[in-house]
């Protein structure tokens, strides 16, 4: 029996909202990556200085850094999990494909990573998603508490180096930075052509891919990925009709729970256990009560169609996301528009809004003709086995 992606008519308007809704808060935190010396800034909140910028950046810090990239491990295990129980329905052999298309997945993120920009996540979400292969046949109640277990294992590990170091209270220090790495990226991206940026982007490569954050990915992106296939085993998003008191109660109590504890560092004393408890636990809080928001809001009669536009957006993340960085890094590199260090928080994030509105109109007419984004159906040609005529 043929295989074959997510048809239009199978798909979940509330999912593809979502996705559409997690592009802009992924571009909103990746901005700071393309117009400021990332990965080498180790902390944002001491590195500006103008009133301006300290409340525009800790705006985004509070609702924005942090809750997407757990947002967005979730939709990819809640997708990779609904694949699954499709290829289980149509008797077809889940891991002839799905190995497959995170190779794909995988090289994508490569050539993103070393030929457009730095910054990509693709290769963290291929990685982990192989591992999530290992658990994908279990049950959603084992996949809930293998994503916790493994979460709350880093938790532990950190908490307990706090607590031997004496930092569980001490107020936070701003982290030594390599002024060095910091004038290397400002020149190569700033005033250097495309060469220098390509070599510069192989050094700030060497911290973004470390070994450290390969490892890293597996208790900070890996869990969130299981949450995300326990709730599609579950068929949260799809039966939120039914489901809808759940589905509200976790808004109101995760986004008020998140918000708060991102919040914390800003209204008390920042110390290393809050910063680390905004991050670690407000983030991912915070995420899940978007998710439940989000959800919720498309119970509303109306409120699916007045956020299609977002939805169509979402049919295309993986085109829409390649093209951020395409953008972005023409707009800011001296190759291009040369905007890098001259734009303040505010201009960089009212210029990822106005990219990201382009790109749902780029979208809208992109889909009168077409039924796949482009490099979706470059995917699915690669991936997915053609289907015989009869």
């Amino acid at each position: 029996m043929n295989f074959q992606p997510t048809t239009l008519n199978e798909r979940v308007d509330s999912l593809d909202i979502l996705r559409g809704f997690s592009l802009l808060g992924i571009l909103l935190v990746n901005m700071f990556g393309f117009y400021l010396p990332m990965p080498h800034v180790l902390d944002l909140n001491s590195w500006f200085t103008s009133a301006e910028d300290i409340i525009w950046h800790q705006t985004l810090d509070i609702y924005v850094q942090g809750s997407f990239y757990p947002l967005f491990s979730m939709l990819f295990g809640y997708g990779l999990a609904m694949q699954y129980m499709k290829a289980e329905r149509t008797g077809t052999s889940f891991y002839k494909f799905a190995p497959k298309r995170l190779i794909v997945l995988l090289c994508l993120g490569l050539i993103h990573a070393f030929l457009i920009w730095w910054g990509d996540i693709l290769t963290m979400y291929a990685f982990c998603g192989f591992f999530l292969l290992l658990f994908i046949r279990f049950s959603g109640g084992w996949l809930l508490t293998f994503g916790i277990i493994i979460n709350s294992l880093m938790h532990i590990f950190i908490l307990l180096i706090y607590a031997l170091a004496g930092m569980m209270s001490a107020e936070y220090e701003t982290p030594a930075v390599d002024i060095a790495l910091i004038n290397s990226a400002i020149t190569a991206y700033g005033v250097g052509g495309w060469g220098d940026a390509f070599v510069q982007r192989l050094k700030d490569l060497s911290v973004q891919m470390s070994i450290g954050m390969w490892i890293s990915s597996l208790v900070t992106i890996l869990p969130y990925m299981l949450i995300g296939a326990a709730a599609a085993k579950w068929r949260l998003i799809e039966r939120a009709k039914e489901l809808k008191i759940f589905w509200i109660s976790f808004a109101i109590i995760f986004v008020a729970a998140g918000l708060f504890i991102k919040s914390a560092p800003f209204m008390f004393t920042r110390t290393y256990i809050l910063d680390y408890l905004k991050v670690y636990v407000g983030g991912p809080i915070l995420s899940i009560g978007y998710i439940a928001l989000i959800v919720s809001i498309c119970l509303l009669p109306t409120a699916a169609k007045l956020l299609t536009p977002i939805a169509t957006a979402g049919r295309m993340s993986l085109t829409l996301y390649i093209m951020q960085s395409i953008i972005c890094t023409i707009l800011f590199y001296n190759f291009g528009f040369g905007l890098y260090g001259k734009v303040d928080v505010q201009m960089g994030t009212l210029i990822a809004i106005g990219i990201f509105v382009v790109q749902v109109i780029l979208a809208e007419l992109w889909f009168t003709k077409f039924k796949q984004g482009p490099l979706e159906l470059a995917v699915k040609r690669i991936v997915y086995p053609p289907i015989k005529r009869q």
